[in-house]
C-alpha cells in the first residue's frame, strides 16, 4: 500500500485477512446532512493526518521528524512505513527527504540515481530489505513537483528526466509496466522544474527536449475503441485497464489555469470525463452496496474491477477522487465560461442531463447552469456515499465492504484523509495554483525515447534560510495586510448550541480537562470573494493553529451566495475555553492577508459569528 498523499495533500496497497471494525455496521453509521458533515469531518480528518507525521504526532511514536508513516496499523496489514511518494506536510519533510535520498537500498544508490526509485523506508529512515514492487518511478517525480517551490537541494528532477518510459510498478505497487499514473506526474515535474530552473537562474538539464516526449508517449495510454484510459502499459495481468488510477492522474494533473485540455487530461476534458464514467460504471454491478444505483448515480469506487485485494472492495480515497475530479471540471467551466460536450464526453454528460447534445455552451445559457448544477450533485453524491460508510467517529480506513460497508484494512489511513480534505477543498473553491500546463499541453508529431545521463550528489545544506526556520512556537499575529477586502455585514445567528458530548469522543481536544466536555463552535464570516480565494480562522489554541496561518482551519464556502456571502466552519472545543483569533484571506498564489487589528477573543459557549473588517 501506499499513498499519493503527497499530491493530494499539498496536494496518494496490497495483503490478505479481512479484519472489519466493531459495531461499524450501516445501521449504526451517521446519517447526517452532507454539509455538517464535511464540516465535522474536515476538523477530525486533519487532525488525524497531523497524528500520522513524525515525531510528535499522536500516532507516530518513535518515527523520524518529518517522516509521514501510511497508517498506524502495524500487521493485518503492516502500513508501518513510509513511502516516496508520501505528503510533504512540513518543512522538516524536507529535511527528512534530503537524507533518505542518500540511502542505498534495494533499487540502488544515489550515486547513479538507481535509489531514487525506491518505494518505501522503515519510519527510522533505514532501507527496507524484504520483497517489493520496485522500482516505482512516480515517486521522484511526485517528490520533486510538491517540493520545489522551497529549494534546489533536491536533485529527484535528474532521475524523472533520465527514467522517462521506462517501466516500473504502477502506484497500487502490483503492476510492472508503464503506469499511466506515473507518467503523468514526470511530465509535470519537469514542466515545473523547467520554470523553478528559471526562476533561480539555472537549467533544468534535458527538461525541455524529455518533458514534450513523455507527453507524447502519455496519449499512448488512450483508447478510442473504449473511451477509456488504459492504466498500465506493457503487462498481460488479464485487466481491462479501467482503474482509479486514472481518476487520480486527472486531479493530480489538474490546474486551474487550464482549459479542457485532453492532452494532459485535465479534470473537464472529453477524454477525462469519458473515463470517469467508464471507471466508475465498472463498479455498478459488482459490488452489492452498489446494487440498484443507476448510471449517472455515484456509487462505491473500488481500484479495478478485478482487484482481490482484500477481497476487492471500495477505497474510501477512490470515492473522494470521483467527486474531486468533478468539483475541478465544475471550477474549470465556470473559469472558462463554457463548456463543450463532444463525441467522446456525451454519455458522459447524458447520464446527469439526459437532454445533453454535442456543442459549446455558454455560461449564460440553460444549458451550462442545468450541467453545472447536475455535475455538482452528482460530485456530491460521491461524498455521501462515503459519508454513508463512514463510523460515526470519523474515522476514515483504507477500505469499506463491498458487501456491507464496514471498513476494512489498514486504519487510518494517511491517504483517506488527505484525499477527503482534498475534495472538501475543491468543492469549496480552494484550489491549487497552477503548474503551467497550458504552456505545456503540445503533443509532438511523433514520439521519440531520448536518453540522457543524470548526476546526483547527496544533499549537505539541509538548514532553512534564517527568514524561514521550521515553525516549533507559536506566530505572533499580524499587523494586518494592505489588501482591501470588501466589508461584510453583522448577522445574527439563532442556531442552538449543540449538546455537549465527553471528551473522550473528541480525538483533538488538548485543552480538554480530564472528564470535561467539548463543544462545536460555529464559525460564521461574511465577506465577498474573488475565485480562488479561501477564507481560514487563526487562533491562539492548537484547534486554531497556535497563530500559524499554514495550520488555519478552512472555512467551506457550500452555503455562500452573492446576497448572502457566507463562509463557515466547525471546530470541536473545549466548554469554557477563551482564546483569540482571526479570520485571514488566502489568495490561489498563497498570499495571506490578515484582518485589522485588535484581535477577536471567544469563549466557547455556542455560535461565533461576525464580518470581515
Amino acid at each position: 500500500m501506499s499513498g499519493i498523499f503527497s499530491t493530494l495533500f499539498v496536494g496518494i496497497l496490497a495483503i490478505q485477512n479481512v479484519v472489519a471494525y466493531p459495531n461499524s455496521s450501516p445501521a449504526n453509521l451517521g446519517k447526517r446532512d452532507l454539509n455538517s458533515w464535511i464540516a465535522s469531518e474536515s476538523t477530525y480528518a486533519f487532525n488525524e493526518l497531523i497524528c500520522n507525521v513524525g515525531s510528535g504526532g499522536c500516532n507516530s511514536g518513535g518515527v523520524a521528524s518529518g517522516l509521514v508513516i501510511a497508517s498506524p496499523s502495524k500487521s493485518n496489514p503492516d502500513y508501518w512505513y513510509t513511502w516516496t511518494r508520501d505528503s510533504a506536510l512540513l518543512q522538516n519533510y524536507i529535511v527528512a527527504q534530503a537524507k533518505i535520498q542518500g540511502v542505498s537500498n534495494p533499487s540502488g544508490s544515489l550515486s547513479d540515481g538507481s535509489g531514487l526509485g525506491e518505494a518505501k523506508y522503515y519510519v527510522d529512515m533505514s532501507p527496507y530489505t524484504g520483497g517489493w514492487g520496485r522500482p516505482q518511478r512516480d515517486g521522484p517525480g511526485l517528490r520533486a513537483a510538491v517540493l520545489i517551490g522551497y529549494g534546489n537541494w533536491l536533485v529527484d528532477n535528474g532521475y524523472t528526466a533520465t527514467a522517462q518510459n521506462q517501466g516500473g510498478f504502477d502506484l497500487w505497487e502490483e503492476v510492472n509496466g508503464n503506469s499511466f499514473f506515473t507518467t503523468a506526474a514526470q511530465h509535470r515535474a519537469l514542466i515545473e522544474g523547467i520554470k523553478f530552473a528559471a526562476r533561480i537562474g539555472k537549467t533544468c538539464n534535458n527538461c525541455a527536449t524529455v518533458a514534450p516526449q513523455i507527453l507524447c508517449y502519455q496519449q499512448s495510454y488512450w483508447t478510442s475503441s473504449g473511451n477509456y484510459i488504459i492504466s498500465n502499459l506493457n503487462v498481460n495481468n488479464g485487466r481491462s485497464g479501467k482503474d482509479a488510477n486514472s481518476i487520480l492522474t486527472s486531479i493530480h494533473n489538474f490546474d486551474p489555469a487550464a482549459g479542457c485540455d485532453a492532452s494532459t487530461f485535465q479534470p473537464c476534458s472529453d477524454r477525462a470525463l469519458a473515463n470517469h464514467k467508464a471507471v466508475t460504471d465498472s463498479f455498478r454491478s459488482i459490488y452489492t452496496i452498489n446494487s440498484g444505483i443507476p448510471q449517472g448515480v455515484a456509487v462505491a469506487v473500488g481500484r479495478y474491477a478485478e482487484d482481490t485485494y482484500y477481497g476487492g472492495n471500495p477505497w474510501y480515497l477512490n470515492t473522494f477522487a470521483a467527486a474531486e475530479q468533478l468539483y475541478d471540471a465544475v471550477y474549470q467551466w465556470n473559469s472558462i465560461g463554457s463548456l463543450t460536450i463532444t463525441s467522446v464526453s456525451l454519455n458522459f454528460f447524458k447520464d446527469i442531463y439526459p437532454s445533453a447534445a454535442v456543442g459549446t455552451y455558454a455560461s449564460s445559457t440553460a444549458t451550462f447552469t442545468s450541467i453545472i448544477s447536475a455535475t455538482k450533485a452528482y460530485a456530491d453524491g460521491y461524498m455521501a456515499i462515503a459519508q454513508q460508510y463512514t463510523p460515526s467517529n470519523g474515522a476514515l480506513a483504507e477500505q469499506y465492504s463491498r458487501s456491507n460497508g464496514a471498513p476494512l484494512s489498514a486504519s487510518d489511513l494517511t491517504w483517506s484523509y488527505a484525499a477527503f480534505l482534498s475534495a472538501a477543498d475543491r468543492r469549496s473553491g480552494i484550489v491549487p495554483r497552477s503548474w503551467g500546463s497550458s504552456a505545456a499541453n503540445a503533443v509532438p508529431g511523433s514520439c521519440s525515447s531520448p536518453s540522457f545521463g543524470g548526476s546526483y550528489t547527496s544533499a549537505t545544506n539541509t538548514g532553512f534560510p534564517a527568514s524561514q526556520p521550521p515553525v516549533t512556537t507559536a506566530v505572533p499575529t499580524s499587523t494586518g495586510g494592505t489588501t482591501t477586502v470588501p466589508t461584510g455585514t453583522t448577522t445574527t445567528d439563532g442556531t442552538s448550541c449543540p449538546t455537549p458530548t465527553a471528551c473522550e469522543i473528541c480525538q483533538a481536544c488538548p485543552t480538554c480537562p480530564s472528564g470535561g466536555t467539548v463543544v462545536a463552535v460555529t464559525f460564521n464570516e461574511l465577506v465577498t470573494t474573488q475565485v480562488g480565494q479561501a477564507i481560514k480562522v487563526v487562533g491562539s489554541i492548537p484547534e486554531l493553529g497556535n497563530w500559524n496561518a499554514g495550520s488555519a482551519v478552512a472555512l467551506s464556502a457550500s452555503g455562500y451566495t452573492t446576497s448572502n456571502p457566507l463562509w463557515s466552519a466547525t471546530v470541536n472545543l473545549a466548554a469554557g475555553t477563551t482564546f483569540q483569533y482571526k479570520f485571514i484571506n488566502v489568495a490561489s498564489n498563497g498570499a495571506v492577508t490578515w484582518e485589522s487589528d485588535p484581535n477577536r477573543q471567544y469563549t466557547v459557549a455556542a455560535i461565533a459569528s461576525s464580518s470581515w473588517r
